[in-house]
């Protein structure tokens, strides 16, 4: 009456059946929850530990980035009193050869 096939279809979905309803019920226990509960407290702890490295690399960051400005700062000054020498020490070159 009922071929192999779909005795076999039935017995897999049945098997299903029983395993899903076996997980549902291993899943939502006591034990399961106190599982669960641990879990979620490492990943709260390891959260609160990547949060501290990225505080103290931002503020690394923050550090080179005030340091570079300043480096760039002074080169630019000391660039500019460069120029403002060999503006005063020599003539101008518009003006030589006129007499």
């Amino acid at each position: 009456m009922f071929s192999e096939s779909l005795m076999k279809k039935i017995g897999i979905f049945a098997g299903g059946v029983l395993f899903g309803t076996a997980g549902v019920k291993i899943l939502s226990g006591r034990d399961a929850k106190k599982v669960y509960t641990e879990c979620t407290a490492a990943a709260l702890r390891a959260k609160d530990c990547v949060m501290k490295t990225v505080t103290t690399v931002q503020e690394n960051a923050e550090d080179i980035l005030a340091e570079a400005q300043q480096i760039n700062e002074e080169r630019a000054a000391q660039e500019a009193a460069a120029v403002q020498e060999t503006e005063e020490d020599g003539a101008d070159p518009s003006e030589e050869g006129t007499m």
